[in-house]
This record gives structure tokens, C-alpha cells and sequence, in this order.
């Protein structure tokens, strides 16, 4: 008898609220497929991540091949297949932001949460204790201009310096 502990994963289904969503978004687009990417921001929104359940249900949906929903999440980098934070945050790391100083951002960050940066291999690493943030490196984040910058969950912070992220961070719930 073997001593391995097997994990059974609950179906995810949307909620109400997220069903009635999901039913207006899909018409919206002539082809089901089309509305994958909404429906799965919409899943990760109520999950919180992508698992192996919340593709099952999308595919479902979408009446698409799970292995094509897999593909999707794991092509974007938005798409998240484990737990991360409430507050998922994003520091340039590209050209324009290093030569304004993303590394004293990066390094305030890291040092503020006693947290490393995570990887797409292992975001706990990034993950504070108490799950609220998940710190990532992040490729170009099409602000060049007003950088450093850095991304939080959907709102996009400029000219960034550690003080600065200390307001933003200090800020949220």
C-alpha cells in the first residue's frame, strides 16, 4: 500500500454572477473560441489562478479541447497556474526602466516583504506569508517614457522611486 497522498481537485463552475458575465461576453464574438481570453480573466478573477479545473470548465464552455485552453494559459504570462497574492505586482526590468533605477524599486520591494522574486516555476517564492503579494520581474510594460514603472494587478504606477512604492503598497488593503 503506498503512502502517497492523492489530491482530488473540486470541479470549478463560474459563479452566478460570473455566469451571467461569461453568457453576455460570448455574445460578443462570432466564434465561441474568440472569447477565450476574457473568459479566462474572468475565471482567474473568481479563482484566483488557472488550475486544471477552471480549463476543464472553460473548455467546457468554449466547446474547445482542453489541451487548446492549456495552451493559451500557459502562453500568456497574465495567466497564473498556481496561487499567488491578492495584489500581484510587476517591476520592469527591460532597457529604459534599468537605466532609470527599477533595480532600487526591485530591491525596495524585495526587502519591504522579505520576499524573493518569483518565477514562472515557482511563484510562491514571490508570495508573501500571508498571500497578499506576489512580486514578478516583468518584460516591457509599454511605458517607457514616465519609467521606472511598475504594474499592480491592472493599475500602472510611473517615475517610480522606493518611496513612492511605499505610498502605492502602504495604500492597498
Amino acid at each position: 500500500m503506498s503512502n502517497e497522498l492523492i489530491q482530488i481537485e473540486t470541479p470549478f463552475q463560474f459563479s452566478e454572477e460570473n455566469q451571467r458575465e461569461f453568457d453576455k461576453l460570448i455574445q460578443r464574438y462570432p466564434v465561441k473560441e474568440a472569447a477565450m481570453l476574457p473568459a479566462l480573466h474572468l475565471a482567474q478573477k473568481q479563482a484566483g489562478y488557472i488550475s486544471p479545473a477552471v480549463m476543464e470548465h472553460v473548455a467546457e464552455l468554449l466547446e474547445l479541447p482542453v489541451m487548446k485552453v492549456k495552451d493559451v494559459v500557459t502562453f500568456y504570462p497574465m495567466f497564473f497556474e498556481e496561487p499567488v497574492g491578492k495584489y500581484v505586482i510587476r517591476v520592469c526590468y527591460t532597457l529604459p526602466c534599468a537605466l532609470r533605477d527599477c533595480k532600487l524599486v526591485l530591491e525596495h520591494i524585495k526587502q519591504k516583504f522579505d520576499i524573493d522574486v518569483a518565477s514562472e516555476t515557482d511563484l510562491a517564492k514571490g508570495t508573501t506569508p500571508d498571500g497578499k503579494f506576489t512580486l514578478l520581474k516583468s518584460e516591457c510594460l509599454a511605458s517607457c517614457d514616465v519609467a521606472p514603472v511598475v504594474m499592480v494587478n491592472d493599475d500602472l504606477y510611473k517615475n517610480l522611486t522606493p518611496e513612492k512604492m511605499d505610498e502605492i503598497l502602504d495604500g492597498l488593503e
